[in-house]
């Protein structure tokens, strides 16, 4: 059985194990305690307790081995404590924690900085800062955009998800659980209609051309292409549902940014760092934004976001006007290093798209025979189902499905505007027959009356 090496323990066997019912008497036990401790706004998917985790599994406080498909929320895409990872981390951790990078500097913020402003998209001169989440990324960007352009609107788009703070719930489409009862709510953001081909009234054929005219036409009528800073986009809607717009539709977009001097700001906090089988999902139409925002997968857990953009539009804002405290902390800085230099060194770009070569004809040749399944959709190791009524389009719960699986010892997440997607990102250095286990698990569980 292939192992794999954990930070501070031995090597984890690359094995589902289920030694107890999911969830086991310990994490029950923990859970109380968390009921007790924790406000109910913060919620489980898995209700187990992680002590170790890496490669595919993640191993709980009753022993059992799980099948990671879900590498919290995209996060650990190079895996649970990743050697390379880890040994930047121990050394940098030894020498010094924290002097705020705008206080008294430090080299690894500026090489995370240098290797940004490299790999994404664009050979323009770009420039690079950090912050601490997705969420502040995307408010930085918006911040830059506006600062920039002298102009206040931000056009976002429907199913699109950016966010929890005030600023990026505003930009959310999603209402419950990410908005309700949170008002009011931040003014200047627009939303228009997104290339969702599973659901376009005419069919996918003519998504594109029908999304981007509408969205174009009710920015036109509703708000003035002269007054909007920003438009702002996740190449795959996340949370919406790992919604891929039809193809053509982005650079359509892009056209008419460029075209009326908005900025566009590409939402890479889900799909960047390999996830897509490109490092950052924008490359796959040949999309080059003029600022993308990332997090999640960059520093292999630790917290870090980053905002990448042209030169000529971070350097307009004045100094002090961006930052914070704990912005590319000295930790999560050599973290992304790491990360960076495992993604290349290991081959992960490749790995994503092998992961996709195995997951989606298994899941395509399911959706023949199961009428739950309405449409299979994702790129590398991003990928989705959508679980509809047999015989309609009308959304089927996801919650169950993942109950199922959770129970057999399979972690997947759900996701989609109307709660029936099953979504799927498992960590890039998951073994092969691991991504098999947990297909045929999920088969089992698709199985419905």
């Amino acid at each position: 059985m292939s192992t794999a090496t954990t930070h501070g323990g031995p090597r984890l066997p690359q094995e589902r194990r289920l030694v107890t019912e999911i969830p086991g008497p310990r994490s029950r036990e923990l859970l109380a305690r968390k009921q007790s401790a924790v406000p109910p706004g913060i919620g489980t998917t898995l209700p187990v307790f992680v002590t170790r985790a890496g490669g595919g599994v993640i191993v709980d406080v009753d022993g059992n081995s799980l099948i990671d498909f879900g590498s919290g929320i995209a996060v650990t895409n190079v895996g649970n404590a990743a050697p390379r990872v880890v040994e930047r981390v121990q050394k940098q951790v030894a020498d010094f924690t924290h002097t705020c990078f705008m206080v008294a500097p430090y080299e690894s913020y500026v090489a995370v900085c240098e290797k940004l402003n490299a790999l994404t998209p664009g050979d323009h001169e770009k420039r690079t800062f950090l912050v601490n989440s997705g969420a502040e990324a995307v408010e930085n960007a918006i911040k830059v955009a506006r600062h920039a352009t002298g102009r206040q609107a931000v056009v976002v788009f429907d199913h699109g998800y950016h966010g929890r703070t005030l600023l990026t719930m505003t930009l959310t489409a999603k209402s419950m659980p990410y908005k309700h009862g949170f008002g009011p709510f931040a003014p200047e953001v627009y939303r228009v209609p997104l290339a969702y081909p599973f659901r376009w009234p005419t069919g996918p054929d003519n998504c594109a051309e029908e999304a981007a005219a509408q969205a174009i036409d009710m920015i036109n009528k509703q708000i003035g292409a002269e007054n909007v800073a920003a438009v702002l986009i996740e190449p795959i809607a996340g949370e919406g549902g790992f919604i891929e717009p039809a193809r053509g539709f982005l650079p359509k977009i892009v056209e008419y940014c460029r075209a009326n001097g908005i900025v566009f700001i590409a939402d890479e906090v889900q799909t960047g760092f390999a996830r897509t089988g490109h490092m950052f999902a924008c490359e796959d139409e040949g999309i080059v934004p003029d600022i993308i925002t990332t997090a999640k997968g960059i520093a292999g857990g630790l917290p870090l976001a980053a905002v990448t953009g042209r030169a000529d539009l971070l350097d307009h804002v004045h100094s002090g006007g961006l930052g914070g405290t704990y912005g590319g902390n000295p930790l999560a800085c050599e973290a992304a290093l790491g990360v960076l230099e495992t993604i290349e060194q290991d081959g992960l770009v490749e790995r994503a798209r092998h992961i996709g070569e195995i997951m989606l004809p298994r899941l395509r040749a399911l959706q023949e025979h199961n009428p739950i399944i309405g449409d299979v959709r994702g790129r590398g190791a991003m990928i989705a189902v959508e679980l509809v009524v047999p015989g309609t389009k009308e959304p089927y719960p996801a919650a169950e499905i993942a109950r199922r699986c959770h129970e057999q010892g399979l972690l997947v997440l759900t996701a989609g505007t109307y709660g029936n997607v099953l979504r799927f990102l498992p960590p890039l250095v998951i073994p092969d027959h691991l991504l098999e286990e947990g297909l045929s698990i999920l088969e089992k569980a698709l199985n419905v009356d």
